[in-house]
C-alpha cells in the first residue's frame, strides 16, 4: 500500500478517508460555555464534571457544583444547549484505517484537504459517502500488539538465540490455556479487559475456536442480542442445544445453536427466511452500520415473513431477529475475530513462557492496552520477574534485559528512561553516547561528559536514577543536592567543585534521606510507579482498623456479605450496553478489585467516584462462576479518610 501511495509524477493515488465526529457530553460542554462566554474556569471545571460518551442527564447538578445557577437565563439556555448539540456533527476527522486508492491521480476523483498534522492530507468525503459512490475503499488497520509481539520476538532472539515467528508459535499449549482460564491475562491483546476477565472463567476455553468465540461474544452485539448467556449456559450443559431444522444446524452448530457471528446471521437470511445472496450482502451491511443500529429494523418484516413461510414459529423468528438486530450495536465477523484469537493465543503464549520479555516489549510499545506500566511491572513481578530500577549507567531509553542465569527466566527487566516524566530521548541518546567511554563516577562527571542541562540532571536525580553515581550517601535527596549544585556557569564551576561532585565531599552537607513513604511518592510523581512499595501498603493499619477487606482476601470471604475495600482506582469503564453501570477495578498492595457501580451510586458520589484517585467502597460481594465482584452502595475519597485517621 505505501509503495502505491504515489505515481512516477509524485502525485497521490491514495488517501485516508474522512469521518464525522460528533460532539459528545465535553466538547458540547467547552464549545457552548465559549459561545455564551463563560469563563474558562468554570467551563473547563464543568466539562471534568461531566463523562465523556453519555449525555448528563444531571447535568444541572453539576452546573451548580461549579457555581452556575442552572435556572438563571444564561444556566437554562446552556443546559438546553449542550443536550441539544449531543450527536450533532462537529468536524471531520481521520478516519482509523480507511484508505481510498484509484488508478489515476487521486485529485481528479475525490477532494483533497490538509489535515491537522503537518504533511498529512485527507479525503474530504466521509465513509459513508464513499460507499454510497462505490468508490475502492480499503481497511488498513494497524494494531500496537503487533508492534508489541515484533519487540519481543527481538528480544527473545537477542538473548536467548531462538526465532520465532506468528506461525512458529506451538499450537493448543495446555499450560497457556490454563492461564487463560484463570483470567490472568494482563496485557494479553484483546482478553485483558475487565469484561474479558470476567468472561474467560465463565467460558473456560481450552482450544483456539474457543478464544474465537471469546474475542467475539464479548462485543456489544452479542450482548444487546442476548446471545451471551444462552450460549454460556448451553456450553455448560445447562440447556439443550436444539435447531429449528437441519439446515439451520449447519449454521449454527459451531456455536451451539446461538448466532455470534456476522457470517452466520447471513447464512440465517439465506437458508431460514429465504433471502438471495445480494439481500444477504445488504443485510450485513447494515449490521455493519454498527453506529446507525436502526438501518436494519427495515429488513424486520421480510426477515420474520419469511421464516414463518418456511413453518418456523413466530417465537423463533423474533428470536432470530432482535439476535441479527443486536449486530447494529457492533458485532464481529468470524474471520475477524479468528485474526484476533491468532493475537490472544501469541501474545499469551509470550506472556506464560517470556514473561520479562513480554513485559519489556509492552513497556516499550506504550501507549496501548488497559493498564499502565505500574500495573504491567507489579504483574510481572508477580510472575516471577526481578525488575530492577532505572540507572543512569545501566538503563537505555527503552526497557531492556539484563542476563540473570541463576533466575528461572535467565533476564531481569531493566527499566528505561522512557518511563521518567520530563525526560526526552535527545537527552539519553547523549547519556548513552558518553557512556560507551566507560561508566559514570559521580554526578558531575555525568554533566561534565554529556553536557546537560542543570534542570535535566534535577530532572534525574529526582527519579532517583543518579543514586549509584554518590559514593557516600546514596540516597535520592543527596542526589538532587548535588545536581542543583552543577554550576552550568563554566567560570564558577571550579568554586563549587566541592560541593559538586561526591566524591570529593566531605560529609559535611550529606542530607537526611527521604522516609520510605515519601520515596514510594516520589517515584509515583516522577515515574508513574514504584519498585519499593505499594502506596495503599503504608495505610494498612488505620484500614484494618476500620475493617477494610485486603483484594487478596476477598476469596475467603462469603458471598453477599457486606465489604468495605480500598484502593487506587486503576479502571473507570461504562460500556454502551451496561445501561449506565461502571466498572471499576481498584488495587492495592494485594492485588485487584473488581466494582460494580450502579447509575445511582455513581451520581450521589459524583465528586469522588469521577476524580478521586483512591476510593474507599463499601458493598455487597458477589461470588458467581469463579468471578468476584463487589456491588458499591457507598463511596469516599481514600485520601480524606486516611487524612482524618480512618
Amino acid at each position: 500500500v505505501l509503495q502505491y501511495l504515489y505515481d512516477k509524477d509524485g502525485r497521490e493515488r491514495a488517501g485516508i478517508a474522512a469521518e464525522v465526529i460528533t460532539y459528545r457530553a465535553r466538547s458540547a460542554v467547552r464549545d457552548v460555555g465559549k459561545a455564551l462566554s463563560l469563563s474558562a474556569d468554570c467551563v473547563d471545571a464543568l466539562a471534568k464534571q461531566v463523562d465523556g460518551y453519555h449525555p448528563e442527564s444531571s447535568l444541572a447538578d453539576r452546573c451548580r457544583e461549579v457555581g452556575l445557577d442552572p435556572q438563571s437565563a444564561i444556566g437554562q439556555r446552556f443546559v438546553y444547549v449542550v443536550q441539544e448539540l449531543m450527536g450533532f456533527p462537529r468536524h471531520l476527522s481521520q478516519h482509523v484505517g480507511g484508505m481510498v486508492m484509484t488508478r489515476g491521480p487521486l485529485c481528479e476523483l475525490v477532494p483533497i484537504e490538509n489535515a491537522a498534522m503537518e504533511g498529512r492530507t485527507v479525503i474530504g468525503w466521509a465513509k459513508d459517502d464513499l460507499e454510497e459512490l462505490g468508490i475502492l475503499k480499503v481497511d488498513c488497520l494497524a494494531l500496537g500488539m503487533l508492534t508489541a509481539i515484533r519487540r519481543c520476538f527481538q528480544l527473545i532472539e537477542q538473548h536467548q538465540g531462538i526465532s520465532w515467528t506468528l506461525a512458529g508459535i506451538p499450537a493448543e499449549d495446555s499450560r497457556v490455556y490454563d492461564m487463560i482460564c484463570q483470567a490472568d491475562t494482563m496485557g494479553v491483546f484483546q482478553i485483558e479487559s475487565r469484561a474479558q476477565m470476567s468472561m474467560l472463567p465463565r467460558l473456560q476455553p481450552r482450544c483456539f475456536y474457543d478464544l474465537v468465540i471469546e474475542v467475539a461474544i464479548v462485543r456489544p452485539g452479542p450482548i444487546q442480542g442476548e446471545m451471551v448467556h444462552p450460549y454460556l449456559r448451553r456450553r455448560a450443559g445447562k440447556e439443550p442445544v436444539t435447531y429449528a431444522n437441519a439446515e439451520i444446524a449447519r449454521v449454527l452448530e459451531k456455536t451451539l445453536g446461538v448466532p455470534i457471528f456476522q457470517e452466520q446471521a447471513m447464512r440465517l437470511a439465506v437458508v431460514a427466511a429465504g433471502f438471495t445472496p445480494g439481500e444477504a450482502d445488504q443485510l450485513r451491511r447494515a449490521m455493519g452500520a454498527w453506529r446507525r443500529p436502526g438501518v436494519i429494523d427495515a429488513f424486520r418484516r421480510k426477515l420474520i415473513q419469511g421464516m414463518l413461510a418456511r413453518g418456523l414459529s413466530r417465537k423463533f423468528a423474533e428470536q432470530i431477529f432482535q439476535q441479527m438486530r443486536g449486530f447494529g450495536e457492533y458485532g464481529f465477523p468470524e474471520s475477524h475475530a479468528a485474526s484476533f484469537a491468532l493475537l490472544v493465543y501469541v501474545s499469551a503464549w509470550l506472556k506464560c513462557y517470556y514473561p520479562a520479555h513480554f513485559v519489556a516489549a509492552l513497556l516499550n510499545s506504550q501507549p496501548m492496552g488497559f493498564y499502565a506500566p505500574a500495573q504491567l511491572v507489579r504483574d510481572a513481578q508477580t510472575h516471577g520477574v526481578t525488575v530492577r530500577p532505572v540507572d543512569v549507567n545501566a538503563s537505555d531509553w527503552d526497557c531492556t534485559l539484563e542476563p540473570a542465569p541463576q533466575t528461572e527466566h535467565g533476564c531481569d527487566l531493566r527499566l528505561g528512561f522512557r518511563l521518567l516524566v520530563g525526560v526526552s530521548e535527545r537527552h539519553i541518546q547523549r547519556i548513552m553516547a558518553a557512556r560507551r567511554q566507560g561508566p559514570y563516577v559521580s554526578i558531575a562527571d555525568l554533566a561534565r561528559r554529556t553536557g546537560l542541562s542543570r534542570a535535566v540532571l534535577q530532572r534525574l536525580a529526582r527519579a532517583d536514577a543518579l543514586t549509584g553515581l554518590q559514593a557516600k550517601t546514596a540516597h535520592r535527596r543527596q542526589a538532587l543536592w548535588n545536581a542543583l549544585a552543577q554550576e552550568e556557569n563554566p567560570k564558577l564551576a571550579p568554586l563549587l567543585q566541592g560541593l559538586a561532585d561526591d566524591d570529593e565531599d566531605d560529609g559535611l552537607l550529606c542530607l537526611p534521606a527521604l522516609d520510605p513513604q515519601q520515596e514510594v511518592l516520589q517515584d509515583y510523581k516522577t515515574m508513574g510507579l514504584s519498585l519499593r512499595a505499594h502506596p495503599i501498603s503504608f495505610h494498612r493499619k488505620i484500614l484494618d482498623h476500620i475493617h477494610v477487606t485486603p483484594a487478596g482476601q476477598l476469596a475467603r470471604r462469603t458471598s453477599g456479605q457486606v465489604v468495605y475495600v480500598a484502593g487506587l482506582v486503576l479502571l473507570r469503564q461504562r460500556p454502551s450496553t451496561a445501561k449506565g453501570i461502571t466498572f471499576v477495578t481498584l488495587e492495592d498492595e494485594t492485588g485487584t478489585v473488581n466494582l460494580i457501580v450502579r447509575p445511582a451510586v455513581w451520581e450521589r458520589f459524583a465528586k469522588v467516584s469521577r476524580h478521586s484517585p483512591a476510593w474507599l467502597a463499601s458493598g455487597q460481594l458477589q461470588h458467581q462462576e469463579r468471578v468476584i465482584h463487589v456491588v458499591v452502595e457507598k463511596l469516599a475519597d481514600l485520601g480524606t479518610v486516611l487524612s482524618a485517621g480512618g
